[in-house]
């Protein structure tokens, strides 16, 4: 049955402005962004088969191009419009945790790290530099892949926050594995890195282990 023979009342674009989209599913939003079905399935249809194949939007977001266009309905301009989306997303989440205070608005900085790193297919560090008042001047990847102390160099993230003449700093990886626990050598980098940045009075403020939608703070687990 097309979604226009559906009640008003859950039609997920009629939903959407009665209740908010919070109140829409995972499906109903992506059915949304797809617009049309295909024949003998609806838009929901093919957002319900979207998310049983790739697992959940994080997980389609960083889907490759080949990957979601051999999905029945999709194609390359879908796929365009979707990395569009995706990007709009973390410039506006960066936006906000810009202007906010970064430790009044912790959400902020947490949505804006997992959309960054919470499906990337290999581990990533960042770094948010914030000025005296704590306030983001700067957000960076510092290093790929296996992160330990020989790949993320101390010498060289002192650099970097000069360049940005930073006060404070929040360090953040992803752990592809899913698990958001973060590891002995995890702790042994912040460590050397936290030594490090105190020879020029810059402070780690957090360092979040991301993995998909979870995230872990080291300062709320007490591990800085």
């Amino acid at each position: 049955m097309p979604i226009t023979d559906w009640p008003a009342d859950e039609r997920p674009r009629e939903k959407l402005i009665q209740k908010g989209p919070a109140s829409l599913s995972d499906a109903e939003l992506l059915a949304i962004f797809l617009r049309t079905g295909i024949v003998g399935k609806s838009a929901v249809d093919l957002a319900r088969e979207l998310l049983a194949r790739f697992g959940s939007l994080t997980q389609l977001f960083q889907a490759s191009e080949a990957a979601f266009c051999e999905m029945p309905g999709m194609g390359q301009a879908k796929y365009v419009q979707l990395q569009a989306v995706l990007e709009m997303a973390k410039r506006a989440l960066g936006e906000a945790m810009r202007e906010a205070h970064a430790l009044e608005s912790p959400q902020a900085v947490r949505d804006y790290l997992r959309l960054q790193l919470g499906g990337l297919p290999v581990e990533v560090f960042w770094a948010i530099f914030l000025n005296a008042q704590h306030r983001v001047i700067a957000s960076e990847e510092l290093a790929r892949g296996t992160l330990t102390q020989t790949s993320v160099y101390p010498r060289e993230v002192v650099k970097r926050a000069l360049a940005n003449n930073a006060a404070a700093v929040i360090f953040a990886h992803n752990h592809p594995s899913g698990v958001a626990e973060p590891s002995r050598a995890d702790e042994l980098l912040t460590q050397a890195l936290k030594q490090a940045l105190a020879l020029i009075d810059v402070k780690v403020l957090d360092h979040f282990v991301v993995a998909g939608n979870q995230s872990l703070s080291f300062a709320e687990r007490g591990l800085l």
